[in-house]
């Protein structure tokens, strides 16, 4: 027998049936959505009400990829099981999902959250201002293919200068929505709030302090994420929010907040092309060499373009950062290891060079 789903009730935490048209749910469980992750344990929401959970063994310490574990924003069949423990047996297919590298030398992928719908960067308009980290958040958000938006929080602290920051944001990604905020206003956030649709989730992401779970507060109508202090030293903000959380907003959608990211590391998965630098991956591929470093190469499309003052010199170093990092965070181990050796074998190469020049110089 199989257990009848209450659609209604589902679509108010984001499911939608035609995602999975063949789903069955055995009569003995429900369908539910994580919307709370913690260390060994998870919160569950059926649509009505939430309920503590665990997961089976194989799905946190038997997968093949730690990516597959369960996350906020998975959609899973549960059973009460255990003496009336509820437990997590199983996970929908996920038709998007926001990952990060892991810190460290690793190759380790981090899941942020699972079956979104829209990736909001907050950013906000003081110290936390950064034109480079934007451009890592959206590079980021290009491996999901969800559409991002960019808010910038704070507006009210900088009346006079918000188109200002407004142009520069665009400049580097055409084509993506941009919101000046005041997210403590609801009016402020009235744009913004229309963008979300009943039916789908939006995860907030971006650094301690931006007004990420200030916008959420507001967003909801009510004060339930707590909300911490900015530093003046730097502009910081302390992890008010420890947790990644699914909240459904009254319009239908539901919002993650998430902590922090102190780290964004990419995964290896990432298209710039769709991260706001078509125009340099354009460039490039008019380039004489296939292999073109767009340093000294003779016929570097890429090189004139900048001499010729239509490609800024910083968003070239900002795209050959980028295009490094993905490079690497997508080797095997084993090419790794051979980057590495063959790293270290030019530097000891350059360095006897330089001892020899040093020899033969004259006296």
């Amino acid at each position: 027998m199989t257990s009848a789903l209450d659609l209604d009730l589902l679509s108010r935490i984001g499911f939608r049936a035609d995602r999975w048209p063949e789903l069955v749910v055995p009569a003995d469980a429900i369908l539910a959505r994580i919307v709370e992750q913690h260390r060994s344990s998870y919160v569950i929401h059926d649509g009505a009400a939430t309920f503590p959970a665990k997961s089976l063994s194989k799905l946190r310490h038997k997968v093949g990829d730690t990516s597959d574990r369960p996350c906020v924003g998975d959609w899973c069949i549960a059973a009460l099981r255990h003496g009336g423990e509820w437990i997590i047996e199983s996970l929908l297919p996920r038709f998007s999902t926001l990952s990060r590298g892991a810190a460290g030398e690793t190759r380790a992928v981090q899941v942020i959250a699972a079956n979104i719908d829209h990736v909001l960067i907050i950013t906000g308009l003081d110290r936390d201002f950064n034109l480079r980290r934007i451009e890592r958040y959206l590079a980021l958000v290009s491996a999901t293919g969800v559409r991002p938006s960019l808010v910038l929080t704070k507006a009210d602290q900088q009346v006079e200068a918000v188109e200002e920051f407004r142009t520069s944001v665009q400049a580097i990604a055409p084509g993506t929505g941009v919101y000046a905020v005041n997210a403590k206003s609801a009016q402020s956030c009235e744009a913004l709030a229309a963008l979300l649709q009943a039916g789908e989730t939006a995860v907030l992401i971006g650094s301690s302090g931006a007004g990420k779970s200030t916008l959420t507060n507001t967003l909801l109508g009510t004060q339930t994420q707590t909300i911490g202090t900015v530093r003046e030293s730097d502009g910081r903000g302390r992890h008010t929010t420890v947790s990644r959380a699914l909240k459904p907003l009254p319009g239908g959608a539901c919002l993650i907040d998430t902590p922090g990211l102190r780290e964004i590391k990419l995964t290896g998965e990432e298209d710039l092309a769709e991260a706001g630098f078509d125009d340099v991956e354009a460039l490039a591929a008019q380039c004489r060499f296939r292999d073109c470093c767009h340093e000294k190469e003779p016929g570097c499309a890429v090189r004139a373009a900048v001499e010729r003052g239509e490609l800024a010199t910083v968003r070239l170093y900002s795209w050959l950062k980028l295009s490094g990092e993905i490079n690497r965070a997508g080797e095997t181990p084993v090419a790794r290891r051979e980057r590495k050796q063959h790293d270290a074998a030019m530097a000891r190469a350059l360095r006897d060079v330089t001892k020899q020049k040093g020899r033969q110089s004259p006296k």
